[in-house]
């Protein structure tokens, strides 16, 4: 039930798991719900003809809506595994160009960007140099757009409180008792904070987005098996955590439990 946000020390080995199985990724986590995207054209300019720079794209989970709505991409994307599964994705579009680099020490074109985006991703970009990278990328007025995803309360939320025993049986850094937030008490404040103490960009406008996703115990565990957080345990404690899991999703749940995600846009402008 952790989730992917990391601590400043384990940040930089941790961003690096993802690329571990680039398949798996691509077909176990979600993408996101459409009017995240009609919400990202209103707000951000994401429509046709937009240069847009996409900073964490991964497998293109974000690009592909984004490169079928007009805008011409280059997509930043540190795993190289990752980065040849985005380009097997976005194949069809001419407009999108897929770079393996990491976005701290990547040399951006001349031309400013219209928009730069990142899902899911911005928190593993050093936090000394995202915004200043960020807001550099872009032209004078440019929009800067940030997506984060949680797991919060709702859908199969006995299966989630039991799965903890699980947890704390096999990663002992689970807190005790911990249980998931409603959506309307996830606190995102932090965001606008640090924004504001960059001094390059203007207020945040928010919006938020939930969602259910029914999986089986099949289903289920390979998203796990994506989590930082997850891949970070020892093959051992992995593997018992895991099996605990579907014991208790086969035996208690019929095979099938849901999740509900949270995801939260969040747009400034180059000030």
């Amino acid at each position: 039930m952790r989730d992917d946000t990391p601590d400043e020390t384990r940040r930089a080995r941790l961003s690096r798991t993802f690329n571990e199985d680039a398949a798996l990724y691509d077909r176990a986590r979600p993408g996101y719900p459409p009017q995240l995207f009609d919400d990202l054209g209103t707000l951000a300019g994401t429509g046709p003809g937009c240069r847009l720079l996409e900073v964490g794209a991964g497998t293109g989970k974000a690009t592909v809506p984004l490169a079928e709505r007009g805008c011409r991409i280059t997509a930043v994307e540190l795993g190289a595994d990752m980065a040849v599964v985005a380009r097997r994705n976005l194949a069809g579009y001419e407009a999108v160009e897929v770079v393996t680099a990491d976005f701290e020490s990547w040399s951006p074109p001349d031309e400013p960007f219209d928009a730069v985006v990142s899902a899911t991703a911005f928190h593993w970009i050093d936090p000394a140099v995202r915004m200043v990278r960020a807001a550099d990328a872009l032209r004078p007025g440019g929009a800067l757009a940030v997506v984060g995803t949680q797991h919060v309360a709702g859908g199969s939320e006995e299966f989630f409180a039991a799965a903890q025993h699980c947890y704390e049986r096999f990663d002992p850094a689970t807190p005790p008792g911990l249980r998931l937030p409603a959506a309307g008490d996830v606190d995102t404040s932090y965001y606008a904070d640090e924004v504001a103490r960059s001094g390059r960009f203007g207020p945040v406008t928010v919006r938020r987005y939930q969602w259910d996703l029914t999986y089986t115990a099949a289903e289920y565990l390979d998203v796990l098996r994506t989590y930082s957080s997850h891949r970070a345990l020892s093959p051992a404690a992995r593997e018992g955590l895991l099996r605990c899991i579907a014991r208790l999703i086969e035996g208690r749940y019929g095979g099938r439990i849901t999740k509900r995600y949270l995801a939260e846009l969040r747009v400034s402008r180059t000030v």
